[in-house]
């Protein structure tokens, strides 16, 4: 089974919030997602179409944790609650109690999608020999 390829042009039309980031950059978060999803033949997501979903929401949300969207600075952690424009405030949602892993993909809308769509990966698998 082949391994998916990061191709920076598709990844911008779904994240347009990161048109501005180079694509070398983006092919180097590319890269670290690769270390938290297994893009190999021995990845446990077959379908190649899933696995590239997923490998980009760890994509945008490396990139968002690294302060690369193009709406700048880095990001807080948490998701916003409320925002107001005079007087500039914002407040962020307390972070769920989590432990391990969650509590660092939890910090952006994307990586609290990809822990989600990844939860039935993550249950114990039993195989009959």
């Amino acid at each position: 089974m082949p391994s998916v390829s990061f191709d920076a042009a598709t990844f911008k039309v779904r994240f347009p919030e990161f048109a501005a980031v180079t694509s070398p950059l983006l092919g180097l978060y590319f890269d670290e997602a690769c270390m938290y999803l297994d893009n190999t033949d021995t990845s446990r997501i077959a379908d190649l179409a899933q696995r590239a979903m997923l490998l980009n929401l760890v994509v945008a949300h490396i990139a968002t944790v690294n302060g690369a969207a193009t709406t700048g600075g880095p990001s807080a952690p948490g998701r916003v609650s409320s925002a107001s424009e005079g007087g500039v405030s914002v407040s962020f949602d307390a972070m769920p109690a989590a432990n391990g892993s969650q509590a660092w993909f939890q910090q952006t809308q994307y990586g609290a999608s990809y822990w989600a769509m990844t939860a039935r990966y993550r249950s114990f698998l039993y195989v009959v020999t």
